[in-house]
């Protein structure tokens, strides 16, 4: 299949994509809360994703993206990043997949053309379940009582579905 080849160039500069994501997410306007935000924090969930973009697109069941995306837009809302915001930085990260693939890939047949198309409807289906499920993520995250609770709530997902360490709590806990 031609668009996994497109898929394995993605995967295999997920670091370069991480680091211009991240830069493009602190100097964007619309994304200025994320200046809060030290960029080394930035960049390991878009490496993660670019680097198993195959698996989220291909394998990964629909509830294992929904987990994944509650669990960091509970995160950053705990870190006071607004919902508009974070949806914002979901849009740039397809849309700086889209560059670097205009940047890197030429289409010679027919059949290449198809391979892009076929890509780009994969990403915008999985973009689209992102948002989605970051939305009910915040919304869920707002219904917490305090902001501890918000902060300890998303500390936990993300430990549950591995984007954080698991941090050894005091023995008063």
């Amino acid at each position: 299949m031609l668009a996994m080849k497109l898929v394995r160039l993605i995967e295999a500069h997920s670091e370069e994509l991480s680091r211009g994501l991240a830069q493009q997410l602190r100097s964007a306007e619309r994304t200025s809360d994320y200046r809060k935000i030290p960029p080394d924090d930035l960049r390991p969930a878009a490496a993660d994703v670019y680097r198993n973009l195959g698996e989220w697109l291909l394998r990964k069941p629909e509830a294992e993206i929904a987990a994944r995306f509650r669990a960091v837009a509970a995160r950053r809302a705990a870190e006071g990043i607004s919902m508009h915001q974070y949806v914002w930085a979901l849009l740039l990260s397809r849309d700086h997949l889209w560059q670097f693939l205009r940047r890197e890939c030429f289409v010679d047949s027919i059949f290449e053309l198809h391979a892009q198309i076929e890509l780009l409807q994969l990403l915008n289906q999985f973009f689209d379940r992102a948002v989605y499920y970051a939305i009910l993520g915040y919304e869920e995250a707002l219904k917490q009582p305090t902001e501890t609770g918000n902060l300890a709530r998303a500390r936990d997902l993300a430990v549950s579905i591995g984007l954080m360490s698991p941090e050894p709590r005091p023995a008063n806990e």
